[in-house]
């Protein structure tokens, strides 16, 4: 169906392992944001002497985090993808208005004239 030159299309359903792929890959990423300043907090800890393995466990929060962070991640897009496509078939799914930019130039035209052979 279209509406004044704008497509609609219906996103039915997605794929759950690449959801989940990109989720653990933006969660990760986000862990490695987070992760020098819980590492930093572990460190400063361990210099005041209120605790005495907070060199370890900022090394550990420096290791752990990003993995933690990417997988919970990929658990969480995998379940939401999940959850979207049984939705989906009951509510008939998201719709989307798509415009293609190339709509209005139409493809030139070729003649075989220059071919040779």
């Amino acid at each position: 169906m279209t509406n004044e030159g704008n497509a609609m299309h219906v996103i039915k359903s997605v794929g759950v392992f690449s959801v989940a792929k990109a989720s653990g890959a933006i969660y990760g990423g986000i862990g490695l944001i987070v992760m020098p300043f819980l590492a930093l907090i572990s460190f400063v800890s361990f210099a005041s002497g209120h605790n005495p393995f907070g060199a370890l466990s900022g090394l550990a929060v420096a290791v752990i985090v990003p993995i933690f962070y990417g997988l919970v991640g990929f658990i969480g897009g995998a379940l939401g993808a999940f959850v979207y496509n049984l939705v989906a078939k009951w509510l008939g799914g998201i719709e989307i208005r798509l415009e293609s930019p190339f709509a209005a130039a139409p493809f030139p035209e070729t003649t075989t004239s220059s071919i040779p052979g």
